[in-house]
């Protein structure tokens, strides 16, 4: 059985992977990864999908998140699934922070962790 590791909002270094968009990869394992993600008014994501399927909570702010021919509205205290392989796009509305927790874990993020 492994230990806990704690991972510390204060010591883990956020990234800024593109403009507006600023990502810090908290508590994970290779089964679960917890990020959060801080998105500037304006900032629209790419359309993409990924084999993880992700839950997203907004702590923060108003998203509009696209998803095949659907639209959708997101603000402070709303979740939703995205099942992995779903192409989807996320936008900010305001000023928006979510946290989102991906299975399995990204290997795509944890090099921002330092953890390869």
């Amino acid at each position: 059985m492994g230990e806990i590791e704690v991972s510390h909002r204060e010591i883990v270094k956020p990234s800024v992977p593109e403009p507006g968009l600023q990502r810090q990869v908290l508590a994970h394992n290779a089964n679960l990864m917890l990020v959060r993600h801080q998105m500037q008014k304006g900032w629209q994501g790419e359309r993409h999908s990924h084999p993880h399927d992700q839950l997203v909570y907004v702590i923060q702010g108003h998203l509009t998140f696209t998803s095949g021919p659907s639209t959708f509205e997101a603000k402070a205290g709303d979740s939703f699934v995205v099942p992995g392989g779903v192409e989807h796009q996320a936008s900010a509305v305001e000023d928006s922070e979510v946290l989102d927790v991906f299975n399995p874990s990204r290997e795509d993020y944890a090099p921002v962790r330092g953890l390869e």
